[in-house]
């Protein structure tokens, strides 16, 4: 009878262990090398691993059946604060599957040649953990050759990739609706831009019927946009603006210039836009972009700037908030002219364009002007986004976590900015908060450390007229 108790307990211990796991491991794009060096909340390692191993491993009896239960209502806590929760995918749900057989065959082992002091932990564990690995690398073999076949079966199809540090989403957004205009485009949706990611949009969205098919492709090491050049093989690839974002992955300015440069690694290449902060040569084949740019003009109102194309210096309005989509808008121009899209058609199309969620996004509501800028997480364009904010009569409020993935210097710049623009700074998430406090010295500020709270605060401490920004955002793990 207390060999069953404890293959129960021991059950329940399991559970709770791969709980927490493979919810970090799905953070982290399931890459186990990045819960180990990369993590952003290594105090949760020590709380719903280490310290749980160790109790389990020390305590007997009743102590041992009180310490998983207060673990697991611990761990369901946890997780009822998180923003963003485990998903309970197909591939989660095959880790448990995995989980439960080792578990429940190493029990059925003790039980029969009794012989188990205490039933382990990592060995069940290691072995879903392998067992998930080789079965998701089989699966995504044959999803890959399947998209494959796919992709090259419409030999019309025109593919555009495009990579950056930054704004690549937004350059996706504003080619597909320029394009919409004349051809029959597909993008992949809302931030997709992994290998695997594509591979399932292919398979699962990717038209039949389909002129130019956008992809984004992002990084986090070398080799990433090189896969992912080599699976589409594009016919015109954008390689937007290089900056410092995810610099702890790559360690180097230089490590991020040259990954993103992968995307030029195509057999079927026909030309490619680079952005000229990537210092590259330009060939009949390969073109820079950016200094092509002036007399950009941004307001609360609208973006205006004139482009030099072809000797003849071209002026283009929109809509849209932010002196920095100048920049995202002429690379989708210049993909639209070499896909044979007249000057004045984009013209038009840049005038309508309409602006991506969350990326200076404006709101008004209950007298207060919001302005939604939730996924622009680089200093340059957080940086704009200030000028843009700094043009309001008014009080102006700005909820931020700072740079994620970034240098402190940059954070520290970004704070510098802020206490200079600012009347009501919000602080939010852990990993800047230190350097961001520091350097905001003039404006009122309120550090939130549980952001569940972020609506009743902003309730009380906004009022008609202000205005609010919503600068950056991060998931509590971050």
């Amino acid at each position: 009878m207390d060999q069953m108790v404890l293959s129960v307990v021991h059950f329940c211990f399991m559970v709770g262990i791969g709980f927490y796991f493979i919810t970090a491991m799905q953070w982290y794009s399931y890459r186990l090398e990045r819960i180990f060096f990369h993590y952003n909340r290594y105090d949760w390692h020590l709380y719903f691993f280490v310290i749980p191993l160790i109790g389990y491993y020390l305590l007997d009896g009743i102590f041992l059946d009180i310490f998983v239960a207060l673990f697991l209502l611990l761990l369901f806590v946890w997780q009822t604060k998180m923003d963003k929760k485990l998903v309970w995918t197909a591939r989660v749900k095959r880790f448990f599957l995995f989980l439960v057989l080792a578990t429940l065959f190493q029990d059925l082992l003790c039980l029969l040649l009794a012989s188990c002091l205490k039933l382990g932990i990592i060995i069940p564990l290691v072995v879903a953990q392998c067992a998930s690995m080789v079965y998701e690398k089989i699966l995504f073999d044959g999803f890959k050759k399947e998209a494959q076949q796919k992709l090259m079966s419409n030999t019309a199809l025109k593919v555009v990739a495009i990579t950056a540090s930054y704004g690549k989403t937004s350059i996706k957004n504003f080619l597909a609706q320029i394009l919409s205009s004349q051809l029959k485009v597909y993008k992949t949706p809302r931030s997709v831009n992994t290998l695997g990611g594509i591979i399932k949009d292919i398979n699962e969205s990717l038209p039949k019927v389909c002129d130019v098919y956008i992809v984004e492709a992002g990084a986090r090491v070398r080799g990433d946009i090189e896969e992912i050049a080599q699976f589409i093989n594009p016919h015109i690839a954008v390689v937007g603006c290089i900056g410092e974002q995810h610099i702890e992955y790559f360690k180097t300015l230089e490590n991020i210039r040259n990954t993103k440069m992968e995307m030029l690694n195509s057999t079927r290449l026909e030309s490619a836009f680079v952005h000229e902060s990537a210092n590259i040569n330009p060939t009949s084949m390969i073109h820079s972009f950016g200094s092509e740019l002036s007399d950009i003009e941004a307001t609360l109102q609208g973006l205006s700037f004139n482009m030099l194309l072809d000797g003849v210096k071209e002026h283009f309005t929109c809509k849209l908030l932010g002196a920095f989509n100048a920049i995202n808008i002429a690379a989708a121009i210049h993909v639209a002219r070499s896909l044979g899209l007249d000057l004045s058609v984009i013209k038009e199309a840049v005038s309508n364009l309409q602006s991506v969620e969350h990326r200076l996004q404006k709101i008004e509501a209950g007298g207060k002007l919001i302005i939604d800028d939730s996924y622009n997480g680089n200093l340059e364009g957080m940086l704009s986004s200030y000028d843009l904010v700094a043009t309001h009569v008014g009080r102006k409020v700005i909820i931020t976590p700072g740079i994620v993935e970034s240098t402190q210097a940059a954070n520290a710049t970004l704070a510098q900015k802020i206490d200079d623009v600012f009347d009501l700074v919000i602080l939010t998430g852990k990993a800047n908060v230190e350097v961001l406090d520091l350097h905001v010295n003039k404006a009122q500020k309120i550090i939130l450390s549980d952001k569940s709270k972020l609506q009743e605060t902003l309730a009380e401490q906004t009022h008609a007229g202000d205005v609010i920004l919503f600068s950056n955002d991060a998931p509590t793990f971050i």
